[in-house]
C-alpha cells in the first residue's frame, strides 16, 4: 500500500475552503485577510503564496481556484 503525500498548500487550501464554508471569510475578500487566522504562521503562508505568484491583495476565490499545486 502506497500512501500519498498530500502537498502542504492543498492543506492551506482545504483550510480556507472550509472557512468560507463556515462563513467565516468571503471568496471575494483579499488573501491577507487570513493572515488574521494563521497568526504566528502568516510569514511561512505568505511566502508560499508569492512563489505561486499570488499577491496578499489576490481574492481567496484565486486560491480555491486551484486544481493542482505543482513545483517548478
Amino acid at each position: 500500500m502506497t500512501q500519498q503525500v498530500i502537498h502542504p498548500m492543498v492543506k492551506m487550501q482545504r483550510q480556507v475552503r472550509s472557512l468560507v464554508e463556515s462563513n467565516l471569510i468571503k471568496p471575494s475578500d483579499s488573501l491577507w485577510k487570513i493572515a488574521l487566522l494563521y497568526g504566528d504562521e502568516w510569514p511561512h503562508w505568505k511566502k508560499e503564496l508569492l512563489e505561486f505568484g499570488f499577491t496578499t491583495q489576490d481574492p481567496i476565490s484565486d486560491l480555491l481556484a486551484v486544481e493542482a499545486w505543482e513545483e517548478e
